[in-house]
């Protein structure tokens, strides 16, 4: 059963369903309402019995007849019924018979009250009530209810017929609207279908532009597969830019131990530089590996965060870097600071930062480090980047003209943004006259 049918039976079912509610609430109605009616003529009969007294004897006079004044008389729709007293149970039985309530009615212990009844196969509406003082007679005035029969019958196939053919109505123009509402999404299913087909993720969804929920859906999935797209394509990227960076070590490493392994390569002069060659060689593809794998780990789902201090984990990683012999003086300046972040992740991007300031500063020249308000910056004495390639300085395996000569993958940067970024924070790169200054945000946990 398709979604459209489904619809369209829903919507008929509800439309039914009120409609049949409806009517069980409009046949008792109009039920009551004509019984009141009946019931009111016949008070308004009993108020008039002295005028259906003159009518009645009036008409005996017209027919000649002689008839029993206890014996029920018609008057117009109505019968008419004087019975005189004293009245008893089973005294009277040219019309209902009197019963004990009759005769409590006559000696003026009861109410007059209504009853339903039938008299010659006609169903009748009587009222019964005292005449004259108690102990009396009674006066019975009935009315005919076939009238009211008829029309409660009509009333009731119109009802039928209303909520059959409504609930019938409902359920083909619901599938109807349904087929309309529904079109863009058969549209959408259409290109979900072209995409698992084809691969092709630039497949168009503009024809879901309303501002409903639909509409919306359509919006949302074409955000989905725009950002999926770029997803691949980034992927696809790195994995160029990973084959291309680690072709040229694994060359010169395969090319260095062929070498080695050619005769008495061992045993030849070259052979200690050789080695040397080959480890460092095996150190930059672990290097580079080591770079991917961080950059797969810190992608934008981070293991674990908690609130931690920025300037101790500078301070960790400045206390690290300053025991390299190599190392320049480092000059800091932290102040308290909590952030809430992977400080795993962090430490690696401050590790990377004070890395490459150390790798472009000279021996002699000063590196420094200030930590406050949540942003951490380092600034160089080294050559500083040109201005064509900053834009470029934390884009993967992006590395400029005088960096290629430098040892290095490119990622370490690279490292740093999606780090910072994965963490709600934003990275940049200031070139100074002397020097370069890099820094990074990230927001501060509030007190």
């Amino acid at each position: 059963m398709t979604l459209r049918t489904r619809v369209g039976l829903a919507g008929g079912l509800v439309v039914l369903l009120a409609l049949a509610v409806a009517s069980l609430v409009v046949y008792p109605a109009v039920q009551s309402i004509m019984r009141q009616q009946v019931d009111a003529s016949l008070k308004q009969s009993i108020s008039e019995g002295d005028s259906l007294a003159r009518q009645l004897k009036q008409k005996v006079a017209e027919s000649g007849d002689k008839i029993p004044i206890d014996e029920p008389v018609e008057l117009g729709s109505m019968l008419v019924q004087f019975v005189g007293g004293p009245v008893y149970p089973g005294s009277n039985q040219a019309f209902v018979e009197i019963t004990q309530r009759d005769a409590d009615v006559a000696n003026g212990t009861q109410p007059a009250y209504f009853q339903d009844t039938t008299y010659n196969g006609v169903e009748y509406r009587l009222l019964t009530s005292g005449m004259g003082k108690p102990p009396g007679g009674l006066m019975r005035v009935a009315q005919r209810q076939d009238d009211q029969t008829a029309i409660l019958a009509s009333l009731a196939a119109l009802l039928v017929a209303l909520t059959l053919g409504g609930g019938l109505v409902a359920a083909v123009t619901a599938r109807l609207a349904a087929r309309r509402v529904l079109r863009p999404v058969q549209q959408l299913t259409r290109t979900v279908e072209h995409i698992t087909a084809t691969h092709d993720l630039t497949a168009p969804v503009d024809h879901l532009t309303g501002r409903d929920e639909i509409g919306h859906l359509g919006q949302a999935f074409a955000a989905m597969t725009t950002a999926l797209d770029a997803s691949m394509r980034t992927q696809r990227q790195l994995v160029a830019d990973a084959s291309h960076e680690l072709r040229t070590p694994l060359t010169s490493l395969t090319t260095n131990l062929e070498l080695l392994a050619d005769g008495d390569g061992l045993r030849a002069p070259e052979a200690p530089a050789l080695v040397q060659d080959a480890i460092g060689q095996a150190r930059e593809l672990r290097s580079l590996i080591n770079n991917l794998v961080d950059l797969a780990r810190y992608g934008k789902n981070t293991a674990r965060t908690e609130d931690t201090r920025l300037d101790l984990v500078a301070k960790t990683v400045i206390a690290k870097a300053a025991t390299r012999t190599s190392a320049p003086r480092f000059t800091s300046a932290l102040t308290p600071c909590l952030v809430h972040v992977d400080p795993d992740a962090i430490e690696r991007a401050i590790g990377n930062l004070v890395d490459n300031a150390v790798k472009w500063s000279p021996p002699d020249g000063e590196i420094t480090i200030t930590v406050t308000d949540g942003e951490f910056s380092i600034t160089d004495e080294g050559p500083g980047i040109p201005a064509a390639d900053l834009p470029f300085v934390f884009d993967r395996f992006y590395r400029s003209t005088q960096a290629r000569s430098m040892p290095g993958s490119g990622l370490g940067l690279a490292i740093v943004r999606q780090v910072v970024e994965t963490h709600g924070g934003q990275v940049a790169a200031e070139p100074l006259d002397h020097g370069l200054r890099m820094r990074f945000h990230l927001p501060v946990v509030p007190d």
